[in-house]
């Protein structure tokens, strides 16, 4: 177990060094795939033995080795939350494919978060992904439920229904697609509701309700101290707080939503 983790943990690391080429790229519409990384001050191209994730910060003193000029935080910060990321989820729910597709899911949140912070917008294309995402688990589910019944086992029979994810595709988005409508685009922005359908997709209807419900409430509580804080008012970037949601859905959602319902 010790080495599964410390796998996860490396190989999310060397994932979240290409998030933060991600974070930075997409927003300025560069290109993420075939440019080259290199320093934003002085342009040099940066050697691979630059680019280890967090040691190389460490080893420079978070500058660039040309120009001196100081390196942004962030790269260590979203390479270790990747890593960190990744080996929780190995550890709560093993090595197999739901938990690769998690990992996947994890990542592109971290990069929508941290964009839609900064911009108030959420690319199209990370919402592709992630439904993309999605239509590989409605499938993977599919097969599961189509296998369970062939070998009769009920047990085997345990994952969500292709409808089960329809629906959640639609519950949500619907209901902000309304809001939107009825507010002409001031209550909830266009791609907050692309990534509660794609999210939706992915998580089924019941997990995200959850995600939607925890992101409202991770929202409202740290915008309104945000506002207390600095004393004045924010505009709202909704996506990272249903980001977190989703991720917590993914994980630990059919957990919760069981234990809420047996209190019933």
């Amino acid at each position: 177990m010790i080495i599964t983790l410390a796998i996860s943990l490396a190989f999310g690391t060397l994932i979240g060094s290409f998030l933060n080429v991600c974070i930075y790229r997409i927003p300025k519409h560069e290109n993420i795939t075939t440019t080259r990384s290199h320093c934003m001050s002085c342009g040099n191209v940066i050697k691979w033995y630059d680019l280890v994730p967090i040691l190389s910060y460490i080893l420079l003193r978070g500058k660039c080795r040309f120009c001196k000029a100081k390196l942004s935080i962030q790269y260590p910060i979203i390479e270790l939350l990747n890593g960190l990321l990744y080996c929780l989820i190995a550890a709560v729910a093993g090595i197999n494919v739901q938990s690769v597709l998690i990992m996947a899911l994890s990542s592109v949140l971290i990069v929508i978060a941290v964009i839609d912070w900064r911009t108030y917008e959420i690319p199209f294309g990370l919402n592709v992904f992630i439904l993309v995402l999605g239509i590989l688990r409605t499938i993977f589910d599919a097969l599961n439920i189509y296998e369970g019944l062939v070998i009769g086992e009920v047990s085997a029979v345990s994952s969500l229904t292709v409808s089960d994810h329809i629906i959640g595709g639609l519950c949500v988005s619907g209901f902000l697609l309304i809001l939107f409508f009825a507010t002409k685009g001031r209550g909830i922005g266009g791609g907050d509701i692309k990534l509660m359908a794609a999210a939706g997709l992915f998580l089924g209807w019941k997990n995200c309700i959850l995600a939607f419900v925890l992101g409202c409430t991770f929202g409202s509580v740290i915008h309104l101290i945000r506002m207390r804080v600095s004393k004045q008012d924010h505009v709202l970037a909704f996506g990272p707080y249903l980001a977190a949601g989703i991720f917590i859905a993914s994980l630990w959602g059919d957990r919760i939503v069981n234990a809420y319902l047996s209190t019933f």
